[in-house]
């Protein structure tokens, strides 16, 4: 198993994940996200806690396993507390206006 798959995702207050089959669902204050995981990577959700093991030996199943974990990571964070990016502007000729919340 890869050793980013060997660590669960734990859900932090506010989460909720629906699993049906291979269909993972996140839910929280800022949204809902869903992630069709491959069918090589086997899912459980057992007490806010989500763990990910390949269903074979194979690598690209160890692969998978541990990319699955940092999409679900990903999404856990997107819908709880969200992203921020924040954009730096320097030297001349750069052109930007703000208009409300429009950049």
């Amino acid at each position: 198993m890869s050793r980013v798959a060997k660590s669960p995702v734990t859900l932090p207050a506010g989460v909720d994940v629906t699993l049906k089959g291979q269909n993972l669902v996140v839910k929280g204050g800022k949204g809902s996200l869903e992630l069709n995981a491959h069918q090589s990577v086997e899912l459980t959700v057992e007490d806010k806690v989500i763990t990910f093991a390949p269903r074979d030996g194979a690598k690209q199943s160890r692969a998978l396993a541990g990319t699955t974990r940092s999409l679900v990571n990903n999404m856990v964070v997107g819908v709880s507390q969200g992203f921020e990016k924040k954009l730096l502007l320097q030297g001349v000729g750069y052109r930007a206006a703000v208009k409300g919340t429009v950049l």
